[in-house]
């Protein structure tokens, strides 16, 4: 499916999809906790519907209650020997070592740009916690067979959080307590998330204050059922909130600077480009005014990386965006992805300099670009051409649909005719 945006002015509100992050694992954690959990305020991106399928396989009863609710009646008991993925990355470094708390084999699978995705770095740590693994030369299929065991164990952390994620929430219910050591831990707020989703659930994961280098997680816990609200995805909210400052004005509702999300992050961005903003209890409001080169660190905060490039490319001077080792493995490299697609639209970027990315703003003009089924370089892109004076082409657009399936619809409302 190809999109065309066009430059125009945008005013109005918007309320973004839910959190996938917290989604998937609120999910997760309804399996594992035994009795009904109720989950609201959800919506049913890809990568959702990826997680809802994996606890499906493992014994979960999914209730469709509304297009927005589901129920979900947990306990780890496996009715299939395989786990679909589908692309989610969180999905796939989540559900490895929840099926590891399983004696029954089960294999890991994918599709598309995740079978290009490392894995390498679950493997040896799975089977030092005393999991069987078969790997496919560290990428996916992955075949894996608990129990685990708990103890003492080190991870690499510099790659990505999303495999602490999944050991942090498998470990909990492991028949040992572990200590868990990660080495050069990255995307610290996502870790939060994981902790404040586990207690919201009933478990204790304990590290030292303001140190993600060493975890203490109780074996033998047990979660429990709960009733819950995702709130709004500042993901996704960070591109409409860039639409407002570069091309009007635009109000998000449902998110709050107060979540651990890490993209709260773009708040401190747009000041520091000299957007107007206004943070309310619930909502954000951002308004258009000159825009200035802005100097940010992205490293715990890779996805933000498209929505910066759309905010760096409207600024007078030029933009340094650091952070850039975490964007070869995304559904794309992003750091070329950004660097190819926005040559095309007369914005130059470099990204010579190692972990660095600089952007000269300037004019857009129109072209034909290419997403590389990248949802999040997609919305990046149409953003960008609501500054062009002409059409902006975007070919393979349907991939917004792996986090935000009603982006262009929500695009489109705020525009002003």
């Amino acid at each position: 499916m190809d999109k065309t945006v066009s430059g125009v002015n945008v005013k109005g509100c918007i309320t973004p999809p839910s959190s996938k992050s917290y989604a998937q694992r609120a999910i997760a954690l309804s399996l594992l906790a035994n009795g009904r959990s109720t989950l609201r305020n959800i919506e049913f991106c890809k990568d959702t519907r990826s997680a809802l399928k994996c606890i499906e396989a493992l014994g979960a009863k999914v209730t469709f209650i509304d297009d927005s609710t589901i129920t979900i009646d947990g306990g780890l008991n496996p009715v299939s020997d395989t786990l679909y993925v589908g692309e989610s990355g969180l999905a796939t470094r989540l559900f490895t070592p929840i099926a590891s708390l399983h004696t029954s084999p089960i294999c890991i699978k994918g599709e598309g740009t995740i079978l290009h995705r490392p894995m390498m770095l679950m493997i040896e740590p799975l089977r030092e916690l005393g999991v069987k693994v078969a790997d496919g030369g560290g990428y996916l299929p992955i075949q894996v067979q608990g129990p685990i065991h708990g103890g003492k164990i080190e991870v690499d952390g510099s790659f990505s959080s999303q495999f602490i994620t999944g050991l942090l929430l498998a470990l909990p219910m492991a028949m040992e307590d572990t200590t868990l050591i990660v080495k050069s831990p990255v995307s610290t707020p996502y870790i939060d998330m994981t902790i404040d989703t586990a207690r919201c659930f009933g478990v204790e994961i304990l590290h030292n204050d303001g140190d993600y280098t060493e975890f203490f997680i109780k074996g033998r816990q047990q979660y429990e059922p709960v009733d819950l609200s995702i709130e709004g995805d500042w993901s996704g909210a960070s591109s409409i909130l860039v639409a407002g400052a570069i091309a009007g004005e635009v109000t998000v509702n449902n998110i709050s600077t107060l979540s651990k999300q890490a993209d709260t992050a773009i708040c401190h961005a747009l000041e520091r480009a000299g957007a107007g903003i206004i943070i309310e209890q619930d909502s954000i409001t951002v308004s258009k005014r000159p825009l200035r080169a802005f100097t940010f660190d992205a490293t715990h905060c890779p996805d933000l990386f498209p929505a910066l490039a759309a905010l760096a490319a409207a600024a007078e001077g030029e933009s340094t965006i650091i952070g850039t080792s975490r964007l070869r493995h995304k559904e794309s490299d992003r750091a070329l992805t950004i660097c190819q697609e926005y040559e095309k639209l007369g914005i130059k970027v470099d990204i010579s300099e190692e972990n660095v990315m600089k952007i000269q703003g300037g004019e857009v003009k129109p072209a034909t670009t290419f997403s590389h089924n990248d949802h999040r370089i997609a919305m990046s892109v149409a953003v960008t051409a609501l500054r062009c004076k002409g059409n902006i082409v975007i070919e393979n657009a349907e991939c917004v649909e792996k986090s935000y399936p009603t982006f262009f619809e929500d695009l489109e409302s705020i525009i002003v005719r």
